[in-house]
Formats: C-alpha cells, structure tokens, sequence
C-alpha cells in the first residue's frame, strides 16, 4: 500500500506547470462566466469517469458544466454545444478516436469552440488542435501490468481540481454561493452553517 501511494504521490508532485493553466482557466472564465455558455467535458473510459467527475465538481461550484459521451455525441448530443462553450477533453495517449471524432465534429459545427485538453502526450494531434494542453508527469502507472489507467486517472483528477479551485478563486466563490447550490446534505447543512 505504500509504495503505491508513494509512487502515486510522486507522480502528482511531478505534474508540469506551464502557462497553459492560467489560459484554460481564462478559457474557462471567459466562455462560461463572460459570455454565458458552458464546460463540456469528455473522455472515454476510464478518463470519462474523472471527466463526468469534473463537470458535477464545476457545475456544484458556480461553473455550468456538462459531461458529453464521446460515442453519443455521434448520435446526436452533440446538440448539447453551444456557439460560446468550451470543451475539455481528456485522453491519456492523445490518440483517442472518439475524442479525436468529438473534436472534429465540434469543430465542424462551431468553428471558434476552444478545446482544453488534459493528456499524457503533449506531442499528439489533439494536443496540437487544443488551445490548452495540460500534460500529466507521464509517470507509469502503478498497476502491475503498466496497462489499467491507475496513477494517469489520479493526475487528471488532480490537475480537473486544479482548474476548479483556480476557478472558484477568479471569480469570487462563496460560501453562501455555494450553500444557493446544496440545499441536501452535510455539506448543505455545512455550507449554511
């Protein structure tokens, strides 16, 4: 369990800052805040899981966000986007087809929606096409096969909470905003206290 959790722990202390934090946490505020659209997310898998995982976080803290399967998005959701929406696509190897797909067909229906994009290759085409690419540390995972998504999972929630609480802080998140949003709950009751 420790070296687990050491080895985890070390590849969440390696993750990159570059620049490309503060641009995505603008595109974020600029597109949502600003102009009134919204955050949709995505992945597939494994990687949709912690993106579903940041939009209920964004959504329960003052920034409307929607989680958009991938593969539904073919089949119409992707009547979900709107002209002044930013996406935030998560694709650990950068390759992923469906994501790959959404951003192309995004991209076909509103020409100017920005991408965000969370991945472990910085080198990929969807990085290439994104307008902020947050790099994971590229840390193996600590799965014992190297193959199940273990420690790139914990980065991309921690760098989803990152952009969350950077988020909450520029635009002023309060307590009492967020009791408006939780009225179930110990953390209704914890925020109304």
């Amino acid at each position: 369990m420790r070296d687990i959790i050491a080895a985890e722990s070390q590849a969440i202390a390696a993750i990159p800052y570059t620049p490309a934090y503060d641009k995505a946490v603008e595109l974020i505020i600029e597109h949502v805040h600003r102009r009134g659209g919204k955050l949709v997310t995505s992945g597939m898998g494994k990687a949709g899981q912690i993106a579903l995982n940041i939009a209920t976080t964004f959504s329960s803290t003052g920034t409307p966000a929607i989680y958009l399967h991938p593969s539904e998005a073919q089949h119409g959701d992707l009547g979900i986007l709107q002209p002044n929406d930013v996406l935030l696509l998560i694709s650990n190897c950068g390759k992923t087809r469906e994501i790959i797909d959404l951003l192309d067909l995004a991209k076909d229906l509103y020409p100017g929606i920005p991408a965000i994009v969370i991945t472990g290759n910085p080198d990929s085409d969807i990085s290439s096409r994104a307008a902020a690419t947050l790099v994971t540390s590229q840390a193996p995972e600590v799965c014992p096969l190297g193959l199940t998504p273990t420690t790139s999972i914990t980065m991309m929630s921690v760098i989803g909470d990152i952009l969350v609480v950077n988020v909450m802080r520029m635009t002023g998140f309060t307590k009492a905003d967020y009791a408006l949003r939780h009225h179930g709950g110990n953390l209704g009751t914890k925020s109304r206290g």
